[in-house]
């Protein structure tokens, strides 16, 4: 959490992936955030900018962990986990976003 308000008071640019299930992306979500669940992470990969900056998500951070893994296998090295996931969120940066 630290290095993402580390992040946002820089104001650095970043991109949030969200990968939770499409059904829990409905109930809570993060505006901005691109959904890519953690299964389909493997063949979606290519959608995204090796180059860009990401913060990974989920409920709590588990999945966003995994991802964060995988993506770095595949030549991803801007990419960080968001600890805690979207209850995080809601608690530190987005009051607005509900938890679930």
């Amino acid at each position: 959490m630290q290095e993402l308000k580390r992040k946002m008071d820089a104001r650095e640019a970043f991109e949030l992936i969200d990968v939770r299930e499409p059904f829990e992306f409905e109930i809570a979500r993060i505006d901005g955030a691109k959904l890519i669940p953690l299964g389909e992470i493997p063949e979606r990969a290519d959608e995204l900018h090796r180059e860009q900056t990401f913060i990974v998500h989920c409920h709590s951070g588990r999945r966003s962990a995994q991802a964060v893994r995988l993506l770095k296998q595949r030549g991803f090295a801007n990419v960080y986990n968001l600890e805690g996931g979207i209850d995080a969120w809601s608690d530190f940066i987005d009051p607005t976003v509900p938890k679930y």
